[in-house]
């Protein structure tokens, strides 16, 4: 059985039940549900082309689901996109902005365009919160590439949203940018929100996620905590057959998602 999401507060943040995305002859996502909790961060692993962006893509509301429904903080996204929306913030793995902007004009126009207070003075209390007050006249190209994440995901929360959805967050970062971003995504957690994030890396699956979901072809083939996977597909044949010693969470993933190479 799988586990599911601590009810004890009585507010889901996100629940998804037999969603179907199709493009053409192809099921993108085929059946999936799942549920987040208030303040739970949840991890969906997949190789590429398993279906984790089509699955981001029907809960921000970019692709049309063929059948399922999705609820937002008690919203139903089919009936109501716009409302739904509103209470969603997104950081997608790779992001650009308008290049002849500054970062603070960049938080002045986002605030501004998701209904935030855009004044001057909380712009810089919002760079701040992430370490880029001392950036704030810089263009968006201009930062790192750690700082560039940090901006967009503040820019994917400058409203205040109660489910942030983050597309490979810390993909291309060194080491120290990466835990700067896990801290600031546990922030998220500590303040009540929730996360969904799609991540290639099992480290920070068990750092950061409550529980993670693998997906595989479309489908959900395990749920549970990063230990409840470990322990639940330890004695697997597959899982068994790619571990190197003592079981990890990676051994479970290529176990359950097969060793071939997936373009």
């Amino acid at each position: 059985m799988e586990v599911g999401p601590d009810r004890s507060s009585g507010h889901l943040a996100l629940e998804i039940s037999d969603l179907t995305v199709i493009y053409g002859p192809t099921a993108a996502v085929q059946g999936v549900s799942f549920s987040i909790n208030e303040g739970e961060i949840f991890g969906l692993l997949g190789p590429n082309g398993a279906g984790k962006t089509s699955t981001l893509s029907a809960i921000e509301g970019l692709v049309k689901p063929a059948s399922g429904s999705i609820n937002v903080d008690g919203i139903d996204a089919r009936a109501r996109p716009g409302d739904a929306r509103a209470q969603i913030g997104v950081q997608l793995q790779s992001t650009s902005f308008q290049k002849e902007l500054t970062i603070r004009e960049l938080v002045r126009l986002y605030s501004g365009l998701y209904g935030a207070s855009r004044s001057k003075s909380a712009a810089d209390e919002h760079l701040a919160a992430v370490h880029l007050d001392e950036e704030a006249g810089k263009r968006f190209g201009q930062l790192s590439g750690g700082q560039q994440k940090r901006l967009a995901l503040l820019i994917a929360t400058v409203h205040d949203p109660s489910l942030l959805l983050l597309d490979e967050p810390t993909a291309g970062l060194d080491p120290q940018s990466r835990r700067q971003l896990w801290e600031r995504i546990e922030h998220m957690r500590q303040i009540g929100r929730s996360v969904l994030l799609t991540t290639h890396s099992m480290e920070e699956a068990q750092s950061v996620c409550d529980r993670v979901a693998i997906i595989d072809h479309g489908r959900i083939v395990s749920l549970d905590t990063p230990a409840g996977l470990i322990a639940k597909h330890r004695d697997d044949p597959q899982v068994k057959r790619v571990a190197r010693g003592e079981v990890t969470l990676e051994d479970v993933f290529i176990g359950l998602t097969g060793s071939e190479l997936r373009d």
